[in-house]
């Protein structure tokens, strides 16, 4: 490495300020993280535009706003905003409120009042972030929390990646082999397959099912099999005027409702809570240690100018991309400017909705088989951060046990039928609020070890907030107060 240039940590193919050489190389990476993220960016605009009634041309829309609006948020995030390689895409905890709106307004008037009430709760992150208030929570937040989060992040979303993969096991096995193969076996000796293993595996798998599909093994209306139908309906590209599909507003004028609001602001904190966790994992990953309050804070914030802009493009709320830290865990590539040129390849395909349909052809399985890789990495990760801590400890273990089962108990029982008569002391507002809350796996974990981790005693060493030079976690000769 040249004087002057950037300090790489010991792991990294490429560290935070490192770019890729030739161009064409960071490209690919770049491709790399969109191919990664593409399967949750299309799922959401699929299953609210379809609760607001969506088809054809207005679906393609949608997929487009989302496309825009992602890589937006993005490039915020990166230029301004943590300065992490984190990619933004849709979050999940937004559901909910959307559903809610979805049962009272349809068509382009509920994504008015979408685009209405993302742009008034964005309002929160931005005074989180920039009022200093997360660098502040961050106090309070040791590993015995952190890991519990992290790990539910990935552990919340089995059934995604499940449901994916279930719908052709034998496609989406495939595409996990071949993650495997490459990462693991192949990565060592060719160094292709360690910069580009879920590319190059999701390419693999897309040959053979493209290859099946022509050969009649895969029937049409299989979610094996590769259609190129939708490709029809994408527009051939987005103008740049305000409203009737266009760049700004392309449903209209917000419409704010705010009998909503409560909802949204849940999610919200849902939402950033999620990322409170993943700054710590990609800052792990990318070997910087622990982000300072500063970092977060600005992450935090700059996820409100992002929500906020992702209203004015006619899409819904973005967050971290969990899938996408997963994926700079795989390919140890945590350069800023790879996710920067993702960034910019999400909104060319916004803007040129062909390219974007032609990649909405790959099969569902695929992406399954990605995220049964990605999603266990992630919670891989999170345990790791455990280590820092005494597990020793009787203290330490009930405390992340309980987290790591109500993490899973709590938003399994909102989300039953017996959660229906739910109320918290027949407060309506307040009732929606902790419903919101306890929906939420990563919300439960965060809330319930930030009170527990700091209201039962515990000694810095034994909860991972002190450490030794020799790496440790206890004082030579200490014992933790759980065992005296």
């Amino acid at each position: 490495m040249s004087a002057g240039a950037p300090v790489r940590p010991e792991g990294l193919n490429y560290g935070l300020d490192e770019t890729p050489k030739p161009l064409p190389k960071a490209v690919g990476l770049g491709i790399q993280h969109v191919l990664t993220m593409f399967g949750a960016t299309i799922a959401v605009p699929f299953i609210i535009g379809g609760a607001l009634g969506f088809q054809g041309a207005e679906l393609a829309v949608l997929i487009s706003s989302v496309f825009i609006a992602s890589g937006v948020a993005t490039a915020v995030q990166v230029a301004i905003g943590s300065r992490l390689p984190i990619v933004q895409g849709v979050s999940f905890a937004f559901l909910g409120p959307f559903f809610a709106i979805a049962a009272t307004y349809q068509g382009a008037e509920g994504m008015q009042v979408i685009a209405g009430m993302v742009i008034v709760g964005a309002l929160m992150p931005l005074i989180l972030g920039y009022g200093g208030l997360m660098g502040v929570l961050r106090r309070f937040i040791t590993p015995i929390t952190i890991g519990p989060v992290i790990a539910l992040v990935g552990l919340s979303l089995f059934g995604a990646a499940a449901d994916n993969s279930g719908q052709h096991w034998p496609l989406a096995l495939t595409t996990l082999g071949l993650i495997f193969l490459f990462a693991l076996a192949l990565a060592p000796r060719v160094r292709l397959f360690s910069l580009f293993p879920i590319l190059l595996a999701v390419l693999a798998a897309y040959l053979i099912a493209l290859v099946s599909t022509a050969l009649g093994v895969f029937e049409e209306g299989s979610a094996a099999a590769v259609s190129f139908a939708a490709v029809a309906d994408a527009p051939a590209f987005r103008g740049f005027e305000v409203g009737g599909g266009g760049l700004i507003f392309p449903w209209g004028t917000p419409i704010f409702d705010f009998t909503f609001i409560v909802a949204i602001l849940a999610a919200y904190l849902a939402s950033s809570i999620e990322s409170f966790g993943d700054y710590h994992a990609i800052s792990r990953i990318a070997g910087v240690g622990d982000p300072d309050a500063r970092t977060i804070n600005r992450g935090i914030g700059a996820e409100g100018i992002g929500c906020a802009l992702t209203g004015v493009f006619g899409g819904f709320s973005s967050t971290s991309y969990s899938e996408n830290i997963g994926l700079v865990g795989l390919t140890r590539v945590a350069s800023r400017s790879v996710v920067l040129i993702g960034a910019g390849v999400l909104v060319v395909l916004g803007l040129i909705g062909p390219i974007g349909a032609i990649i909405a052809t790959i099969p569902i399985p695929v992406v399954g088989g990605v995220y049964l890789a990605l999603f266990g990495l992630i919670t891989a990760v999170g345990l790791s951060n455990l280590r820092r801590a005494d597990m020793d400890s009787q203290r330490n273990l009930m405390i992340v046990g309980f987290l790591l089962f109500g993490g899973l108990a709590f938003p399994a029982y909102f989300g039953s039928e017996a959660a229906a008569d739910f109320s918290f002391f027949g407060i309506g507002w307040a009732t929606t609020f902790v419903a919101s809350i306890g929906s939420n796996a990563i919300a439960v974990a965060a809330v319930l070890g930030i009170l527990l981790d700091n209201l039962i005693p515990g000694t810095p060493e034994e909860r991972g907030i002190v450490t030794n030079p020799l790496g440790s976690h206890r004082r030579d000769g200490a014992r933790s107060r759980s065992r005296r």
